[in-house]
This record gives C-alpha cells, structure tokens and sequence, in this order.
C-alpha cells in the first residue's frame, strides 16, 4: 500500500542577497504570489524565507525558481544539523570578508581625503583619486553595485539602489570635473570633486554591515549552541566488537556505549547498566538525574558517574534536540503582528526617498540657479544615502530572534513572533492541578515505623512486595526503596487484593502492604488513625500480623508553584484552577500556592468551556497543563503553555512548551514578552524616527540657519549607526531582567 504526503506542508531555506526591508517585501510578495502558497515568511536576520504551501499544487524548486526570478537567491534546505554549521561557517566569512573591505576603503578614504586638501585642483591628483575611487567601486563596492543592478533590472529599489545611485552620482560628477573643468568653469561652477565622498560612503556601508552582520550572529547564539551538544561519533555493538562509527550512520536499534563523562549521542533507552545523567542543557536542572534500566535519555546530555548499555530509539531528525532545534529556527522564521506595520512602509519608503532626492535637486537648482550645481547634488546625494530601510526591516526580526534565544536558554520554546507578542497582554492564567500545580506522579512523602523498626526496613520489606504491583502508589514506594539505595527482596506467593492492597512471603514472613481496609481484615485494631491530609494516601506495612509502621504517598504540590503564582501576582496576572479532581484536594492544593479561584471536578471539555467564559468576559487567558487531556483548553487558550511529560515535549495543542517542570517559567514568558514588546517598539520608533529627522536635514533644510549641508559622509555614517543600533538595543534582551 502507498502513502502519500500531506498537501499542506512546511519549508525554510536560504535566501542570500538581501539587504533591507524592501528586499525583504519584495521577496515576500513574489513567494505569496504563488499558487498554492497559503502563508510565506521572509526573514531579513536569518537571510531565509518560511513557506507553508500545498504540495499537490507548488513543489519547493517552484518556490526557489520564484525568488531567484526577483534577482535575490535561494537554494533548498539542507539537513539540519549539517545546515546550522554551514550557515555559521558561510555568515563568519561573510563577515570577515565585508569587514576587510570596509577597512580597506576607510583607510582609501583617508588618503583621498588628505590628498584633496593637500592638492586642491591639481589634475595629477585628481586623475589618481579617480583610479583610487574606481578601484574602491570595483572591489569593495562590487557587491552593491551588482546588487542593485539584479534589482532595477526587476523594476524594484532597495537600499543597494539608493547607494548606488548617490555614490555613482557623485563619482559621475567628480570625474567630469576631472577630465573637463571647462565645462564648469564657463557657468561659473568650481570644478570640486567628491572621490573621498564616495569611498567613505563606500567603507562605511560596509562597515556598518559587518558590524550588523557580527551582531545578528550573536541573536542565534542559543540555537548554534545546540548543535554543538551533540558528539560527531558513537560507539555502536556490532558483530559483538564496539566500534566508534559517525553520528549520521547510526540507526534505531543500535546498541550504544557511554562511558562516564561522555555526551550521549542519540535518543535512547537504557538496557544495561546504571548511572547520573546531567540533563541541564535540556531542563535548566543543575543536579544530575538517576538513570537505571529501563529509563529514557536523551542525545546531548552528559553521563555524569557511571557506564550503561542503552538501545537508540529516536537519531536525526526524530530526536528530542533536532525537534527542539527545529522549534526554535520555525519561532525565529516567524513574524509578530507589528511587523506589518514596518513592511507597510517599507513598500512605498525607497520610491519615496528616490521622489524626495528628485525633488530635492530640482528645489535648490530652481532656488539658487545652476551655481548651485554643487550643493544640489551633495543634498541629492545625502537624501539617497541617510535613508535606511535596514533599520526597519530589522526592527521586529531581531527582537524576535533574541527573545525566543533567551526564552530557549530558559526552558521555553515560544513557536514564534506572533505568540510572543500575544503572551504580552495575558492578564489571566488557567492552571490544571494535576501534573501542573502538583508533580503529577505519587511519591512518599513520610515513612512512619513503629519503635524499633528502622525506616529502611520498612521501605524494604514494602519495595519487595510492589515491585511486583502496577498500581501507581507501588511505584512511589519502588522508586524511594531506588532512591535510598535499598535492593529488591525475593518475594513468594504474591498476591494481589483488589481495592485493598499486595500480600506475599519475604524471608519467610508474611508480609502485607495496603490501606486500612487491609489491616482490619488482618485484625488489627486502627481505632484511632492519624488525621491524613488531602490529597495523601497512607500505606501499612504488616509482617505476621504485626504492623510495623506506614508510608504516606501524595502527589505533592511543586516547589516551584507558589513562586511562580506570586510572581504572577506581582505583573497584575489572576489566576484560576482548573481541575477534574474533587473539591476538598483541589481547595487544598489551591490554598498551598496561593489561588483563589478554583473550578472543580469538571471533564476535559468543560475546561473549555471555562476559558471561553473568561474570554467572553474580556480576558486574554493563558492555560497551563500537561497538554494531553487538557489539549482542547490549551488549543482554546490565547495561549496555551504545555508542560513536559519526560522528554516528550506536548507541542501541538500549545504555543509555547516548557522544558523543565518549573512553573517560574510561566511569568518569565510574560515578561519576556513585555520586554520584547517595548524592544520592538523602541527599534520601529527609531527607525521612523530617524528618517523623519534624518530626511529633511540631508534635503537642506536647515541650511538657511547654518550655512552648511550634511556631508554625505556623515550621511552614510549615521545609515550605518541606525542599523547597528537597532540590532544592539534587540541585543539587550540577552540579559533583561524578567519578573
């Protein structure tokens, strides 16, 4: 029988030759424009676009055939472990290459400069600052110039385009005031030259673009550093010898080997063997976690002490780090809702500034007359290069970018610019009880022995009895029993009591583990029991009729609960429980944490109804669970945050998943949602802002009042600094204060 894919379907890949937020757009347009392409998403910081599209009618050569057709390129993605190293290693030498260039052409600038004020109107000089600037074009600026080529050719702009023309404008005039000052001279016009003009916008461009370059690298420093967790070898069992083979050729079954100290190289289950797994890099924990047979671990983590036999389950692209990393590099393809206002203007901004460059050299020509030739074209010229769209097509992309970074570092994996400017406005959180608020799993919270039994004793007569029960309060006394380092006894005659507890013969005796209904039927008298919290069950431990003592199991409430309930307090955040459970443990697990509204013993479905109702009330709600029977809530939620089951992350009914059970991390989103709100805010702000400003004094506008024009060169220094500024205040974000 035949499967087939699909037809709604997810692609990212490498788009190369943008520049600025026109590219950008323009590229988003051409991808939207085809059929079958239900949403694209090009991002400027990563240079890659995001394409949900429908198989059945575009196949992703079409879509690399679309943005190669608007004169940028593409290439299909690569796997993706190997395509986060490549990109590194193609960004690093971009970066080295336009950091060279830029050096080289200050310095050429430079020594234009000093030869100009040295010389002034000498034609030998002038005609070597002539091979000087056209060496600088050919080499440093090829690029530039070659880019906004491919671009006019397609009838579009960017700020190749506004570039270009400025500084060709410029080295066209200066070279007729070089080989013919004639012509100026008989209408009156000094023959000035502008080389050391063009050579310096030149060096500075690209000096603002390495430093950009340098930066936007450190916004996916989270996600690089997850494709270094994972060793380039493992060693597989093959033929009965072990042998070192490399990471791609392992399969699902292999036998692997991990000594102590070594990094796990795949998902896996343990079939022999024992020993401490250091899983900080995956749920923030500092303390290593007891792994023995049986047990899951996960590739990228570190063996702690121990060596163990475990058996791949999950390699490539199916492993818990490559989902994560896919998760991350989808959230940073993504765009928050603000960032249309950004392309809006960023449609219409260089044919405006192209319009304004116009207008400003016919303005002074028809004020001043020809003699104003000169300042007609240094205005002209400073119009086309201060302007920046960069700026804005970067404003939203790398807050983005650093946000989700940071959130991952933290034990969050926000899906993407959308949610993280969602998560901003939540004034309500909805938390499940069960394996939310509490650990979700029973565990022994009290061993009571009667005088003269030691606590071991009796958590090892009771161990040897549940280890044969699958009830899930034998499994917390199992795992104590682990945990203090007590084995398993041989038992006999094993039986299990329905309703009541396990009964056997250990070391001769007859030991039996069960609640009181059990001890009654044993005839023994507990006519005045202790008083069991909510929410605890009490197991008696009895041998030959004898009780020797009880274990109290609960499902405890976590550490990390009424932090983070206060924590939401203080950022003005009600809270609300939400369970299936009855009332009494409910009210007791609330009053624990700190929350006062409590809706009890209600099905999977009625937690939607829940939220809806408080949506109706005009709340934008949050919901937390653990996203299996409380998917539906999750999915009805503004945002839905999933906690983790294992190392399984629930990630498809919620918007953001939590790598760790630490529900501190709830506020933290919200406030790194906050945060990257006022960032992204800030960034558009200064970008408007700037070319507002900015705009009007290259035009001239202020020369009434001081008698001077903005030097191109200042002109091209500030475009730099615009762009820089707004990846370095996104850059902030690394170190925020959250909550």
């Amino acid at each position: 029988m035949t499967t087939t894919a699909p037809p709604e379907q997810r692609i990212s890949f490498p788009v190369t030759g943008m520049t600025c937020a026109a590219c950008q757009a323009r590229v988003q347009r051409a991808l939207r424009a085809e059929p079958g392409v239900s949403d694209a998403t090009v991002n400027l910081v990563t240079n890659s676009a995001a394409v949900v599209y429908d198989s059945a009618t575009v196949t992703p050569q079409r879509l690399i055939d679309a943005v190669r057709a608007t004169g940028y390129d593409a290439s299909l993605p690569k796997v993706e472990g190997d395509a986060i190293h490549e990109d590194d290693r193609a960004a690093a030498e971009h970066a080295r290459t336009l950091t060279t260039k830029a050096i080289v052409s200050v310095i050429a600038g430079v020594v234009a400069m000093a030869l100009t004020m040295m010389a002034m109107g000498s034609t030998a000089v002038n005609l070597g600052l002539l091979g000087l600037t056209a060496l600088i074009i050919g080499w440093a600026g090829r690029d530039i110039y070659r880019s906004a080529w491919k671009t006019m050719r397609h009838r579009s702009a960017d700020m190749n385009v506004l570039v270009t023309l400025g500084t060709a404008a410029a080295f066209t005039y200066s070279t007729v005031a070089t080989v013919a000052p004639s012509l100026f001279s008989r209408n009156g016009i000094a023959p000035e030259v502008y080389y050391e003009a063009v050579i310096f916008i030149i060096g500075l461009v690209l000096a603002g673009r390495a430093i950009e370059a340098r930066a936007r690298g450190r916004t996916t420093a989270a996600l690089r550093r997850l494709a270094t967790l994972l060793p380039s070898s493992a060693r597989v069992e093959q033929s009965g010898a072990w042998r070192d083979i490399p990471l791609a050729q392992v399969k699902p079954g292999d036998v692997i080997l991990v000594r102590p100290g070594e990094r796990l190289p795949v998902d896996g289950k343990i079939v022999d063997g024992a020993s401490e797994v250091d899983e900080s890099m995956l749920t923030g924990e500092p303390l290593p976690v007891a792994k023995t047979t049986g047990d899951s671990v996960v590739g990228g983590t570190v063996n702690a002490t121990g060596s163990f036999r475990y058996v791949a389950t999950s390699v490539g692209s199916n492993s818990v780090l490559a989902r994560i990393a896919k998760l991350m590099r989808d959230a940073q393809l993504s765009r928050a809702p603000v960032q249309k206002l950004a392309d809006r203007v960023s449609a219409v901004f260089v044919p405006t500034v192209l319009a304004i460059a116009t207008v400003t050299f016919v303005v002074w020509l028809a004020i001043a007359g020809v003699a104003a030739l000169p300042h007609a074209i240094v205005a002209a010229v400073s119009v086309l290069i201060i302007a920046c769209p960069c700026a804005m097509g970067l404003a939203v992309p790398t807050a983005v970018m650093v946000a989700t970074g940071r959130g991952a570092e933290l034990g969050l994996l926000i899906k993407g610019g959308e949610i993280l400017q969602r998560a901003g406005d939540i004034d309500t959180v909805v938390f499940d009880k069960t394996g939310t608020i509490t650990e979700g799993r029973p565990r022994v919270s009290r061993v009571v022995p009667q005088p003269g039994v030691s606590e071991r004793e009796l958590l090892e007569l009771a161990a040897a009895l549940e280890n044969h029960s699958e009830h899930p309060l034998a499994g917390a006394i199992v795992k104590a029993a682990g945990e203090r380092g007590i084995g398993a006894k041989r038992v006999e005659q094993f039986r299990s009591l329905t309703g009541s507890g396990v009964t056997g013969l250990v070391d001769g005796m007859s030991i039996a583990v069960g609640n009181a209904a059990l001890t009654r039927e044993l005839g023994l008298d507990l006519s005045t029991p202790d008083a069991v919290p909510v929410g605890e069950s009490e197991l008696f431990v009895v041998a030959d009729r004898k009780l020797l003592g009880k274990i109290v199991v609960a499902d405890i409430v976590r550490e990390s609960s009424r932090s983070a309930i206060d924590r939401l307090r203080e950022l003005g955040i009600q809270t609300v429980l939400v369970t299936g459970d009855r009332r009494a443990p409910a009210e007791s697990a609330a009053s624990m944490v700190g929350i006062r509204t409590i809706v009890a013993e209600v099905l999977p479905e009625e937690k939607v109804d829940v939220v809806k109702g408080l949506q109706r009330d005009g709340h934008v709600v949050a919901m937390v669970g653990d996203g299996v029977n409380d998917a539906p809530a999750l999915a009805q939620a503004d945002v839905g945050i999933s906690m983790p089951k294992g190392t399984d992350i629930a990630v498809e009914a919620s918007d953001v998943a939590l790598l760790r059970s630490d529900l501190n991390a709830v506020p933290i989103a919200i406030s790194l949602s906050r945060r990257t709100m006022r960032t992204m805010k800030q960034n558009l702000f200064w970008a408007f802002v700037y070319n507002v400003i900015g705009i009007p004094i290259a035009a001239g506008v202020l020369y009434p009042v001081v008698g001077t024009l903005l030097n191109p060169v200042i002109a091209s220094a500030a475009m730099a600094l615009s762009s820089v500024s707004v990846v370095m205040n996104s850059l902030r974000l690394r170190n925020a204060r959250l909550v």
